[in-house]
């Protein structure tokens, strides 16, 4: 190839309309693109024009809800998701070249976690850390951390990818939780036998929890006659709000309760199905001093939430 033809190649793929082309793609709309790139939607529009009329075909299918990519667009994002991948590796091997761990850092885990055990304690981190640049990204859906989709993430299953890495966090139980105002209208069960006569909250069909039979409440102590739930929640942080509402009884993740002052244990004695939880990052960062400290941290505070309960 000689050099006028690498050059007419280099003005073609800048990285000006490669940036944007893959802020499109992941976000699916000019307007969202704009959104992350501080651009307007007629700016973003325009370059991806300029980027399909200089490449001479169609990078997205346009319709009503949306961009879909073209089958030339796919093979383009895969090679700018290559390129982003590789470029955000070298960005954070050259932060963690400095001494004090700097630079962002983007942690992924689910909805309830994240919104009610890891918030409470990230206070203490960025304090200790404020050249840490903390993202939190809550799903119930695992994010490709291997394709630098997050950092890290904390998970309430083990990896399934070998180019993870994985340090097992702590250990969590299923109890029985309502909340005074239901205890006061209802009474408090006493055996599991007198759960037949309570209002139960379950996991619906749609739910995927992290272990199997937590729907439990439905089964132990069960009479001859079906316990039937007064309500069925596709995911553990609906069931967590549900209970504490006064809508009935259900199993709640101890790391969901230990602040809770709201809710009554109700047979306390007994211990539900349970699941560890994982610190997953790629191979790559091993090294990282932002990660470093913030897997520390994590550990440290679980030790020490250990401690308070004994």
């Amino acid at each position: 190839m000689d050099r006028a033809r690498e050059s007419d190649i280099g003005g073609i793929l800048d990285w000006d309309k490669l940036r944007v082309f893959h802020a499109v793609a992941e976000a699916g709309s000019f307007t969202h693109a704009g959104e992350a790139l501080n651009l307007s939607q007629s700016a973003v529009s325009r370059q991806i024009g300029a980027l399909e009329n200089s490449l001479g075909i169609s990078l997205f299918h346009r319709h009503a809800r949306g961009l879909i990519l073209t089958e030339q667009g796919e093979l383009l994002d895969r090679t700018t998701r290559e390129m982003f991948s590789k470029l955000a590796f070298t960005t954070a091997r050259i932060m963690d070249t400095r001494e004090r761990p700097w630079g962002p850092l983007r942690i992924t885990t689910t909805v309830a976690f994240g919104s009610i055990w890891l918030t409470r304690r990230l206070k203490e981190f960025i304090e200790e850390f404020p050249d840490i640049d903390v993202s939190l990204v809550l799903s119930d859906d695992e994010l490709d951390i291997s394709m630098r989709q997050a950092d890290v993430a904390i998970r309430v299953r083990p990896p399934t990818q070998p180019d993870l890495i994985q340090r097992q966090l702590m250990e969590v139980h299923y109890r029985i939780y309502a909340s005074p105002q239901y205890i006061k209208d209802h009474g408090l069960p006493r055996t599991v036998e007198e759960l037949d006569q309570h209002k139960l909250i379950i996991y619906g069909e749609d739910a995927a929890p992290p272990v199997s039979n937590l729907n439990w409440l439905l089964e132990i102590g069960a009479g001859e006659k079906p316990r039937r739930p007064v309500l069925k929640v596709n995911n553990i942080y609906g069931i967590y709000r549900a209970v504490r509402s006064g809508i009935g009884i259900g199993a709640l993740p101890d790391y969901m309760t230990g602040h809770a002052e709201d809710l009554v244990e109700v047979m306390p004695w007994l211990e539900g199905p349970g699941f560890n939880t994982y610190f997953v990052y790629p191979e790559e960062l091993r090294n990282s001093k932002r990660i470093g400290v913030f897997r520390d941290f994590l550990v440290n505070r679980i030790r020490q939430d250990l401690l308070k309960t004994k």
